[in-house]
Protein backbone atom coordinates (compact mmCIF):
# COMPACT_ATOMS: atom_id res chain seq x y z
CA UNK A 1 0.00 0.00 0.00
CA UNK A 2 1.41 3.40 -0.97
CA UNK A 3 2.20 6.11 1.57
CA UNK A 4 -0.66 8.24 0.26
CA UNK A 5 -3.18 5.44 0.79
CA UNK A 6 -1.93 4.82 4.28
CA UNK A 7 -2.12 8.54 5.04
CA UNK A 8 -5.80 8.95 4.12
CA UNK A 9 -7.25 6.93 7.03
CA UNK A 10 -4.79 8.63 9.35
CA UNK A 11 -5.89 11.99 8.04
CA UNK A 12 -9.56 11.23 8.65
CA UNK A 13 -8.75 10.18 12.20
CA UNK A 14 -6.64 13.28 12.66
CA UNK A 15 -9.46 15.59 11.62
CA UNK A 16 -11.69 13.98 14.23
CA UNK A 17 -8.92 14.34 16.75
CA UNK A 18 -8.63 18.02 15.90
CA UNK A 19 -12.20 18.63 16.96
CA UNK A 20 -11.60 16.67 20.13
CA UNK A 21 -8.48 18.69 20.87
CA UNK A 22 -10.47 21.94 20.70
CA UNK A 23 -12.80 20.57 23.37
CA UNK A 24 -9.85 19.48 25.47
CA UNK A 25 -8.27 22.92 25.34
CA UNK A 26 -11.48 24.42 26.75
CA UNK A 27 -11.67 21.95 29.61
CA UNK A 28 -8.37 20.67 30.98
CA UNK A 29 -10.21 18.20 33.18
CA UNK A 30 -11.04 16.19 30.08
CA UNK A 31 -7.34 15.55 29.58
CA UNK A 32 -7.47 13.19 32.54
CA UNK A 33 -10.62 11.56 31.23
CA UNK A 34 -9.46 11.12 27.65
CA UNK A 35 -5.65 10.78 27.74
CA UNK A 36 -5.43 9.27 24.26
CA UNK A 37 -7.32 12.12 22.63
CA UNK A 38 -5.32 14.61 24.63
CA UNK A 39 -2.17 13.37 22.96
CA UNK A 40 -3.65 13.30 19.47
CA UNK A 41 -2.12 16.72 18.92
CA UNK A 42 1.29 15.04 18.61
CA UNK A 43 -0.03 12.96 15.73
CA UNK A 44 -1.48 16.07 14.12
CA UNK A 45 1.82 17.88 14.43
CA UNK A 46 3.77 14.99 12.94
CA UNK A 47 1.57 14.69 9.84
CA UNK A 48 0.65 18.38 9.63
CA UNK A 49 2.52 19.12 6.37
CA UNK A 50 0.88 16.20 4.58
CA UNK A 51 -2.58 17.13 5.86
CA UNK A 52 -2.27 20.73 4.80
CA UNK A 53 -0.86 19.97 1.38
CA UNK A 54 -3.38 17.35 0.32
CA UNK A 55 -6.55 18.06 2.31
CA UNK A 56 -6.67 21.46 4.00
CA UNK A 57 -4.70 24.04 2.02
CA UNK A 58 -5.92 25.99 -0.99
CA UNK A 59 -4.20 25.94 -4.37
CA UNK A 60 -1.85 28.83 -3.56
CA UNK A 61 -1.36 28.61 0.19
CA UNK A 62 1.40 26.07 0.73
CA UNK A 63 5.10 26.93 0.82
CA UNK A 64 7.70 26.58 -0.47
CA UNK A 65 5.70 25.20 -3.43
CA UNK A 66 1.97 25.68 -3.74
CA UNK A 67 -0.41 22.92 -4.72
CA UNK A 68 -0.75 24.41 -8.21
CA UNK A 69 3.01 24.52 -8.65
CA UNK A 70 3.43 20.93 -7.47
CA UNK A 71 0.59 19.78 -9.67
CA UNK A 72 2.26 21.39 -12.69
CA UNK A 73 5.57 19.63 -11.93
CA UNK A 74 3.91 16.25 -11.27
CA UNK A 75 1.79 16.41 -14.42
CA UNK A 76 4.76 17.53 -16.52
CA UNK A 77 6.92 14.71 -15.20
CA UNK A 78 4.24 12.12 -15.98
CA UNK A 79 3.41 13.68 -19.37
CA UNK A 80 -0.14 14.21 -18.23
CA UNK A 81 -2.32 17.24 -18.94
CA UNK A 82 -0.52 20.12 -17.18
CA UNK A 83 -2.91 22.80 -18.36
CA UNK A 84 -5.26 24.64 -15.95
CA UNK A 85 -8.86 25.57 -16.58
CA UNK A 86 -11.16 28.52 -15.87
CA UNK A 87 -8.41 31.13 -15.51
CA UNK A 88 -5.93 32.15 -12.86
CA UNK A 89 -6.80 31.90 -9.19
CA UNK A 90 -3.85 34.11 -8.26
CA UNK A 91 -4.82 37.47 -6.81
CA UNK A 92 -2.96 39.33 -9.55
CA UNK A 93 -4.43 42.80 -9.25
CA UNK A 94 -3.89 43.00 -5.49
CA UNK A 95 -0.40 41.43 -5.28
CA UNK A 96 2.50 43.92 -5.23
CA UNK A 97 5.63 42.45 -6.77
CA UNK A 98 3.70 40.19 -9.15
CA UNK A 99 5.58 39.95 -12.50
CA UNK A 100 3.70 40.36 -15.76
CA UNK A 101 5.30 39.17 -19.01
CA UNK A 102 4.39 41.35 -21.97
CA UNK A 103 3.74 39.52 -25.23
CA UNK A 104 4.22 41.14 -28.61
CA UNK A 105 1.56 41.33 -31.29
CA UNK A 106 4.12 41.37 -34.12
CA UNK A 107 7.43 39.83 -33.07
CA UNK A 108 10.44 38.49 -34.89
CA UNK A 109 9.62 34.95 -33.76
CA UNK A 110 6.31 33.39 -34.79
CA UNK A 111 5.02 30.82 -32.27
CA UNK A 112 3.85 27.46 -33.67
CA UNK A 113 0.27 26.53 -32.85
CA UNK A 114 0.74 22.89 -31.83
CA UNK A 115 0.57 22.30 -28.05
CA UNK A 116 3.48 19.86 -28.36
CA UNK A 117 5.68 22.35 -30.21
CA UNK A 118 8.99 22.92 -28.48
CA UNK A 119 8.87 19.80 -26.33
CA UNK A 120 11.90 18.25 -27.99
CA UNK A 121 13.86 21.47 -28.46
CA UNK A 122 17.31 21.20 -26.88
CA UNK A 123 17.47 24.92 -26.00
CA UNK A 124 21.23 25.51 -25.73
CA UNK A 125 22.89 28.25 -23.72
CA UNK A 126 23.35 31.55 -25.57
CA UNK A 127 26.99 31.75 -24.41
CA UNK A 128 29.88 29.31 -24.75
CA UNK A 129 31.05 28.38 -21.27
CA UNK A 130 34.76 29.13 -20.90
CA UNK A 131 35.22 30.67 -24.36
CA UNK A 132 35.75 34.23 -23.11
CA UNK A 133 38.81 33.13 -21.14
CA UNK A 134 40.08 30.62 -23.70
CA UNK A 135 39.64 27.48 -21.61
CA UNK A 136 40.88 24.37 -23.39
CA UNK A 137 37.61 22.49 -22.79
CA UNK A 138 35.16 25.35 -23.33
CA UNK A 139 31.74 24.20 -24.55
CA UNK A 140 28.20 25.39 -25.19
CA UNK A 141 25.85 23.72 -22.69
CA UNK A 142 23.09 21.90 -24.57
CA UNK A 143 20.39 23.00 -22.12
CA UNK A 144 19.60 26.23 -20.31
CA UNK A 145 17.84 24.11 -17.66
CA UNK A 146 20.16 21.95 -15.56
CA UNK A 147 19.98 19.99 -12.30
CA UNK A 148 21.26 21.81 -9.24
CA UNK A 149 23.82 20.58 -6.73
CA UNK A 150 22.29 17.96 -4.41
CA UNK A 151 24.82 15.64 -2.80
CA UNK A 152 24.75 11.89 -2.45
CA UNK A 153 24.25 11.75 1.31
CA UNK A 154 21.60 14.43 1.25
CA UNK A 155 19.73 12.47 -1.44
CA UNK A 156 19.55 8.70 -1.62
CA UNK A 157 21.66 6.85 -4.13
CA UNK A 158 18.55 5.88 -6.09
CA UNK A 159 17.47 9.53 -6.29
CA UNK A 160 20.90 10.66 -7.51
CA UNK A 161 20.92 7.89 -10.11
CA UNK A 162 17.42 8.79 -11.28
CA UNK A 163 18.46 12.43 -11.74
CA UNK A 164 21.66 11.47 -13.55
CA UNK A 165 19.85 9.16 -15.93
CA UNK A 166 17.24 11.84 -16.43
CA UNK A 167 19.94 14.38 -17.23
CA UNK A 168 21.29 12.02 -19.90
CA UNK A 169 17.84 11.59 -21.42
CA UNK A 170 17.13 15.34 -21.39
CA UNK A 171 20.61 16.37 -22.52
CA UNK A 172 21.26 18.58 -19.52
CA UNK A 173 23.98 18.86 -16.86
CA UNK A 174 23.80 17.55 -13.31
CA UNK A 175 25.72 19.29 -10.54
CA UNK A 176 27.20 16.75 -8.12
CA UNK A 177 26.77 18.89 -5.01
CA UNK A 178 29.66 19.16 -2.58
CA UNK A 179 29.39 15.53 -1.41
CA UNK A 180 31.66 14.16 -4.11
CA UNK A 181 31.18 12.14 -7.30
CA UNK A 182 29.49 8.86 -6.40
CA UNK A 183 28.84 5.73 -8.50
CA UNK A 184 25.26 6.95 -8.81
CA UNK A 185 26.52 9.97 -10.79
CA UNK A 186 27.97 7.65 -13.43
CA UNK A 187 24.87 6.70 -15.39
CA UNK A 188 25.29 8.71 -18.56
CA UNK A 189 24.58 12.27 -17.45
CA UNK A 190 27.26 14.93 -17.87
CA UNK A 191 28.40 16.65 -14.69
CA UNK A 192 29.45 19.87 -13.06
CA UNK A 193 31.74 18.85 -10.20
CA UNK A 194 31.19 21.02 -7.15
CA UNK A 195 34.13 21.66 -4.82
CA UNK A 196 33.02 22.50 -1.30
CA UNK A 197 34.96 23.52 1.77
CA UNK A 198 35.72 19.91 2.76
CA UNK A 199 37.00 19.02 -0.74
CA UNK A 200 35.06 15.75 -0.80
CA UNK A 201 36.22 13.51 -3.61
CA UNK A 202 39.44 15.48 -4.15
CA UNK A 203 41.10 15.44 -0.72
CA UNK A 204 44.02 13.55 0.74
CA UNK A 205 44.10 11.39 3.86
CA UNK A 206 44.47 14.47 6.08
CA UNK A 207 41.48 16.25 4.56
CA UNK A 208 43.52 18.69 2.48
CA UNK A 209 42.73 19.52 -1.14
CA UNK A 210 44.61 17.30 -3.59
CA UNK A 211 45.08 18.60 -7.14
CA UNK A 212 46.24 15.17 -8.32
CA UNK A 213 43.07 13.50 -7.04
CA UNK A 214 40.93 16.16 -8.69
CA UNK A 215 42.69 15.61 -12.01
CA UNK A 216 42.27 11.83 -11.72
CA UNK A 217 38.59 12.26 -10.89
CA UNK A 218 37.73 14.53 -13.82
CA UNK A 219 39.76 12.38 -16.19
CA UNK A 220 37.65 9.34 -15.31
CA UNK A 221 34.18 10.90 -15.36
CA UNK A 222 32.09 13.07 -17.72
CA UNK A 223 32.86 16.29 -15.84
CA UNK A 224 32.37 19.38 -18.04
CA UNK A 225 33.01 22.16 -15.50
CA UNK A 226 34.14 22.85 -11.94
CA UNK A 227 32.10 24.91 -9.47
CA UNK A 228 33.68 26.27 -6.29
CA UNK A 229 30.95 26.49 -3.67
CA UNK A 230 31.38 29.56 -1.47
CA UNK A 231 27.93 29.53 0.10
CA UNK A 232 24.37 28.33 -0.34
CA UNK A 233 21.24 30.46 -0.35
CA UNK A 234 19.41 28.53 2.34
CA UNK A 235 22.37 28.43 4.74
CA UNK A 236 25.14 30.89 3.82
CA UNK A 237 28.33 31.03 5.88
CA UNK A 238 27.55 27.72 7.57
CA UNK A 239 29.47 24.48 7.43
CA UNK A 240 27.72 21.15 7.67
CA UNK A 241 27.55 17.94 9.67
CA UNK A 242 26.74 14.46 8.43
CA UNK A 243 26.21 12.34 11.57
CA UNK A 244 28.26 9.19 11.97
CA UNK A 245 25.16 7.02 11.62
CA UNK A 246 24.68 8.26 8.05
CA UNK A 247 28.31 7.80 6.97
CA UNK A 248 27.94 4.47 5.21
CA UNK A 249 30.69 2.66 3.35
CA UNK A 250 29.45 4.15 0.05
CA UNK A 251 29.37 7.70 1.38
CA UNK A 252 32.79 7.27 3.01
CA UNK A 253 34.30 6.03 -0.26
CA UNK A 254 32.67 8.83 -2.28
CA UNK A 255 33.77 11.60 0.06
CA UNK A 256 37.14 10.17 1.04
CA UNK A 257 36.37 10.09 4.77
CA UNK A 258 36.36 7.42 7.51
CA UNK A 259 33.24 5.30 7.73
CA UNK A 260 31.04 5.59 10.82
CA UNK A 261 32.44 8.91 12.06
CA UNK A 262 30.88 12.37 12.11
CA UNK A 263 31.65 14.22 8.90
CA UNK A 264 32.14 17.95 9.42
CA UNK A 265 32.31 20.48 6.56
CA UNK A 266 34.05 23.75 7.50
CA UNK A 267 32.41 27.09 6.87
CA UNK A 268 35.40 28.45 4.92
CA UNK A 269 37.83 27.22 2.25
CA UNK A 270 41.44 26.51 3.18
CA UNK A 271 42.91 27.02 -0.32
CA UNK A 272 42.19 30.77 -0.49
CA UNK A 273 41.36 33.55 1.93
CA UNK A 274 40.42 36.56 -0.22
CA UNK A 275 39.37 37.48 -3.76
CA UNK A 276 42.94 37.69 -5.01
CA UNK A 277 43.87 34.20 -3.83
CA UNK A 278 40.49 32.86 -5.01
CA UNK A 279 41.24 34.01 -8.56
CA UNK A 280 44.71 32.48 -8.36
CA UNK A 281 43.11 29.17 -7.40
CA UNK A 282 40.52 29.44 -10.17
CA UNK A 283 43.26 29.94 -12.75
CA UNK A 284 45.25 27.01 -11.31
CA UNK A 285 42.27 24.65 -11.58
CA UNK A 286 41.47 25.83 -15.11
CA UNK A 287 45.06 25.48 -16.29
CA UNK A 288 45.51 22.00 -14.77
CA UNK A 289 42.19 20.53 -15.93
CA UNK A 290 41.33 22.64 -18.98
CA UNK A 291 37.78 22.93 -17.64
CA UNK A 292 35.71 26.08 -17.20
CA UNK A 293 35.70 27.09 -13.52
CA UNK A 294 33.03 29.08 -11.71
CA UNK A 295 31.77 29.95 -8.27
CA UNK A 296 28.46 29.44 -6.49
CA UNK A 297 27.36 31.85 -3.80
CA UNK A 298 24.46 33.39 -2.01
CA UNK A 299 24.40 37.20 -1.94
CA UNK A 300 24.90 39.29 1.17
CA UNK A 301 27.54 42.01 1.44
CA UNK A 302 28.32 43.35 -2.04
CA UNK A 303 31.90 44.26 -1.13
CA UNK A 304 33.08 40.76 -2.09
CA UNK A 305 31.49 41.01 -5.53
CA UNK A 306 32.85 44.49 -6.20
CA UNK A 307 36.39 43.42 -5.30
CA UNK A 308 36.11 40.22 -7.35
CA UNK A 309 34.86 42.00 -10.47
CA UNK A 310 37.42 44.80 -10.15
CA UNK A 311 40.26 42.28 -9.92
CA UNK A 312 38.89 40.42 -12.94
CA UNK A 313 38.80 43.65 -14.94
CA UNK A 314 42.25 44.83 -13.87
CA UNK A 315 44.27 41.60 -13.78
CA UNK A 316 42.87 39.42 -16.56
CA UNK A 317 42.17 36.54 -14.20
CA UNK A 318 38.58 35.50 -13.74
CA UNK A 319 35.81 32.99 -13.26
CA UNK A 320 34.00 31.54 -16.28
CA UNK A 321 30.59 31.40 -14.63
CA UNK A 322 28.81 32.69 -11.55
CA UNK A 323 25.95 30.75 -9.94
CA UNK A 324 23.81 33.02 -7.78
CA UNK A 325 21.71 31.11 -5.24
CA UNK A 326 18.69 32.89 -3.80
CA UNK A 327 17.80 32.85 -0.13
CA UNK A 328 14.53 31.08 -1.01
CA UNK A 329 16.52 28.07 -2.26
CA UNK A 330 16.41 24.65 -0.67
CA UNK A 331 18.58 22.65 1.69
CA UNK A 332 18.57 19.29 3.40
CA UNK A 333 18.88 20.89 6.84
CA UNK A 334 19.62 24.32 8.27
CA UNK A 335 18.75 26.51 11.28
CA UNK A 336 15.44 28.31 10.81
CA UNK A 337 17.00 31.75 11.13
CA UNK A 338 19.28 31.00 8.16
CA UNK A 339 16.61 29.57 5.88
CA UNK A 340 14.25 32.45 6.70
CA UNK A 341 16.41 35.53 7.08
CA UNK A 342 20.04 35.22 5.92
CA UNK A 343 21.01 36.08 2.30
CA UNK A 344 19.02 38.00 -0.30
CA UNK A 345 16.23 36.40 -2.32
CA UNK A 346 17.15 35.54 -5.89
CA UNK A 347 15.91 38.55 -7.85
CA UNK A 348 17.46 41.14 -5.54
CA UNK A 349 20.70 39.21 -5.10
CA UNK A 350 21.15 38.34 -8.76
CA UNK A 351 20.37 41.82 -10.06
CA UNK A 352 22.90 43.39 -7.70
CA UNK A 353 25.64 40.94 -8.70
CA UNK A 354 24.86 41.37 -12.40
CA UNK A 355 25.07 45.15 -12.05
CA UNK A 356 28.50 44.88 -10.42
CA UNK A 357 29.84 42.93 -13.41
CA UNK A 358 27.98 45.03 -16.00
CA UNK A 359 29.35 48.29 -14.58
CA UNK A 360 32.84 46.90 -15.30
CA UNK A 361 31.85 45.64 -18.80
CA UNK A 362 32.32 42.01 -17.76
CA UNK A 363 28.73 40.82 -18.11
CA UNK A 364 29.24 39.50 -21.65
CA UNK A 365 32.34 37.51 -20.60
CA UNK A 366 30.70 35.62 -17.75
CA UNK A 367 27.98 32.95 -17.92
CA UNK A 368 25.38 33.71 -15.25
CA UNK A 369 23.48 30.83 -13.65
CA UNK A 370 20.48 31.32 -11.38
CA UNK A 371 19.11 29.08 -8.65
CA UNK A 372 16.34 29.37 -6.06
CA UNK A 373 12.81 28.27 -7.13
CA UNK A 374 13.63 28.87 -10.79
CA UNK A 375 12.22 25.52 -11.91
CA UNK A 376 8.87 27.24 -12.45
CA UNK A 377 8.44 28.98 -15.84
CA UNK A 378 7.36 32.38 -14.51
CA UNK A 379 10.30 32.66 -12.12
CA UNK A 380 12.71 31.43 -14.78
CA UNK A 381 11.54 33.98 -17.35
CA UNK A 382 12.22 36.85 -14.94
CA UNK A 383 15.66 35.36 -14.23
CA UNK A 384 16.48 35.29 -17.96
CA UNK A 385 15.26 38.86 -18.37
CA UNK A 386 17.59 39.94 -15.55
CA UNK A 387 20.58 38.36 -17.32
CA UNK A 388 20.68 34.69 -16.33
CA UNK A 389 22.03 32.48 -19.11
CA UNK A 390 21.00 29.21 -17.43
CA UNK A 391 18.89 28.10 -14.46
CA UNK A 392 19.47 25.24 -12.05
CA UNK A 393 16.53 23.25 -10.67
CA UNK A 394 16.76 21.40 -7.34
CA UNK A 395 13.61 20.79 -5.35
CA UNK A 396 11.51 20.89 -8.52
CA UNK A 397 13.59 18.00 -9.88
CA UNK A 398 13.03 16.21 -6.57
CA UNK A 399 9.27 16.70 -6.98
CA UNK A 400 9.53 15.24 -10.47
CA UNK A 401 11.00 11.98 -9.13
CA UNK A 402 8.51 11.58 -6.30
CA UNK A 403 9.09 14.14 -3.51
CA UNK A 404 5.80 15.11 -1.82
CA UNK A 405 7.14 18.13 0.09
CA UNK A 406 6.84 16.27 3.40
CA UNK A 407 9.64 18.53 4.73
CA UNK A 408 11.37 15.67 6.53
CA UNK A 409 14.70 15.95 4.67
CA UNK A 410 16.58 16.60 7.91
CA UNK A 411 15.14 13.55 9.74
CA UNK A 412 16.26 10.74 7.39
CA UNK A 413 12.61 9.63 7.23
CA UNK A 414 11.62 10.94 3.78
CA UNK A 415 8.48 8.91 3.03
CA UNK A 416 9.18 8.66 -0.70
CA UNK A 417 12.85 7.65 -0.49
CA UNK A 418 14.26 10.77 -2.18
CA UNK A 419 16.06 12.51 0.71
CA UNK A 420 17.10 9.64 2.98
CA UNK A 421 19.84 7.08 3.49
CA UNK A 422 17.39 4.50 4.86
CA UNK A 423 17.66 1.58 2.40
CA UNK A 424 14.07 0.48 2.99
CA UNK A 425 12.69 3.93 2.23
CA UNK A 426 15.09 4.52 -0.69
CA UNK A 427 13.57 1.53 -2.48
CA UNK A 428 10.60 3.78 -3.20
CA UNK A 429 12.64 5.48 -5.95
CA UNK A 430 12.99 3.31 -9.06
CA UNK A 431 15.84 4.98 -11.01
CA UNK A 432 14.76 3.62 -14.38
CA UNK A 433 11.18 4.85 -14.09
CA UNK A 434 11.88 8.10 -12.24
CA UNK A 435 14.64 9.11 -14.64
CA UNK A 436 12.06 9.35 -17.41
CA UNK A 437 9.95 11.63 -15.21
CA UNK A 438 12.94 13.86 -14.46
CA UNK A 439 13.66 14.15 -18.19
CA UNK A 440 10.01 14.86 -18.98
CA UNK A 441 9.96 17.67 -16.44
CA UNK A 442 13.14 19.30 -17.81
CA UNK A 443 11.85 19.05 -21.39
CA UNK A 444 8.48 20.54 -20.42
CA UNK A 445 10.10 23.47 -18.61
CA UNK A 446 12.24 24.14 -21.69
CA UNK A 447 9.14 23.91 -23.88
CA UNK A 448 7.32 26.50 -21.80
CA UNK A 449 10.35 28.79 -21.84
CA UNK A 450 10.50 28.57 -25.63
CA UNK A 451 6.78 29.29 -25.88
CA UNK A 452 7.03 32.36 -23.67
CA UNK A 453 10.10 33.61 -25.56
CA UNK A 454 8.24 33.32 -28.85
CA UNK A 455 5.24 35.10 -27.36
CA UNK A 456 7.66 37.92 -26.47
CA UNK A 457 8.79 37.96 -30.11
CA UNK A 458 12.22 36.34 -29.69
CA UNK A 459 13.61 32.89 -30.41
CA UNK A 460 15.26 32.04 -27.09
CA UNK A 461 14.57 32.88 -23.42
CA UNK A 462 18.05 34.39 -23.11
CA UNK A 463 16.90 37.07 -25.57
CA UNK A 464 13.98 38.21 -23.38
CA UNK A 465 14.97 41.66 -22.15
CA UNK A 466 13.89 43.65 -19.12
CA UNK A 467 11.43 45.58 -21.27
CA UNK A 468 9.33 42.43 -21.59
CA UNK A 469 8.52 42.28 -17.86
CA UNK A 470 6.68 44.67 -15.58
CA UNK A 471 6.24 44.31 -11.84
CA UNK A 472 2.86 45.21 -10.36
CA UNK A 473 2.82 47.76 -7.54
CA UNK A 474 -0.81 47.03 -6.76
CA UNK A 475 -4.08 47.35 -8.60
CA UNK A 476 -3.38 50.61 -10.40
CA UNK A 477 0.36 50.80 -11.11
CA UNK A 478 3.34 48.80 -12.33
CA UNK A 479 7.07 49.37 -12.88
CA UNK A 480 9.25 48.05 -15.73
CA UNK A 481 11.78 45.47 -14.58
CA UNK A 482 14.78 47.56 -15.59
CA UNK A 483 13.62 50.45 -13.41
CA UNK A 484 12.90 48.13 -10.48
CA UNK A 485 16.51 46.92 -10.43
CA UNK A 486 18.36 49.91 -11.90
CA UNK A 487 19.42 48.33 -15.20
CA UNK A 488 20.84 50.32 -18.09
CA UNK A 489 19.74 49.78 -21.71
CA UNK A 490 21.13 46.51 -23.08
CA UNK A 491 21.84 44.94 -19.72
CA UNK A 492 20.48 41.44 -19.27
CA UNK A 493 21.30 40.35 -22.83
CA UNK A 494 24.24 38.41 -24.30
CA UNK A 495 26.67 40.14 -26.66
CA UNK A 496 25.57 40.95 -30.21
CA UNK A 497 27.67 38.07 -31.55
CA UNK A 498 26.18 35.61 -29.06
CA UNK A 499 22.68 36.83 -29.87
CA UNK A 500 23.20 36.32 -33.59
CA UNK A 501 24.58 32.83 -33.08
CA UNK A 502 21.80 31.67 -30.78
CA UNK A 503 19.18 32.97 -33.23
CA UNK A 504 20.88 30.94 -35.96
CA UNK A 505 20.90 27.82 -33.79
CA UNK A 506 17.31 28.22 -32.66
CA UNK A 507 15.82 28.89 -36.09
CA UNK A 508 17.42 25.66 -37.26
CA UNK A 509 16.23 23.82 -34.13
CA UNK A 510 12.69 25.12 -33.59
CA UNK A 511 10.42 25.56 -36.63
CA UNK A 512 8.46 28.79 -36.70
CA UNK A 513 4.70 28.96 -36.86
CA UNK A 514 2.57 30.70 -39.44
CA UNK A 515 -0.88 32.04 -40.15
CA UNK A 516 -4.02 30.98 -41.92
CA UNK A 517 -3.95 31.34 -45.74
CA UNK A 518 -4.42 35.02 -46.65
CA UNK A 519 -7.62 36.08 -48.37
CA UNK A 520 -7.72 38.12 -51.59
CA UNK A 521 -8.24 41.25 -49.51
CA UNK A 522 -5.20 40.73 -47.26
CA UNK A 523 -2.97 43.78 -46.84
CA UNK A 524 0.80 43.72 -46.24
Amino acid sequence: MSWARRAVPAAVAAVAALAARDLLQRDHALLRTFPVLGRARYLLESIGPELRQYIVAGNNEERPFTRDQRRWVYASAKQENNYFGFGTDNDIEYTPGYPIIKHRTFGRAVPPSSPAAGHDVTLPCAKVLGAARGRARAFRPESVVNISGMSFGSLSGNAVEALNRGAALAGCLQNTGEGGLSPYHRNGGELVFQIGTAYFGCRDERGRFSLDRLKDLVAGAPVRALEIKLSQGAKPSLGGLLPAAKVSAEIAATRGIPQGRDCVSPSRHAEFSDCDSLLDWVELLAAETGLPVGIKSAVGDLGFWAELATLMRDTGRGVDFVTVDGGEGGTGAAPLIFTDSVSLPFQQGFSRVYRVFAERNLHERVVFVGAGKLGLPDNAVVAFALGADMVNVGREAMLAIGCVQAQKCHTDTCPTGVATQNPWLARGVDPARKSVRAANYVRTLRRDLVKVAEACGVEHPGLIDTGAVEVLDGRTASTPLDRVYGYRPGWGLPSAADRAEIVRLMTAEAPQGGSAPPSPTAVG
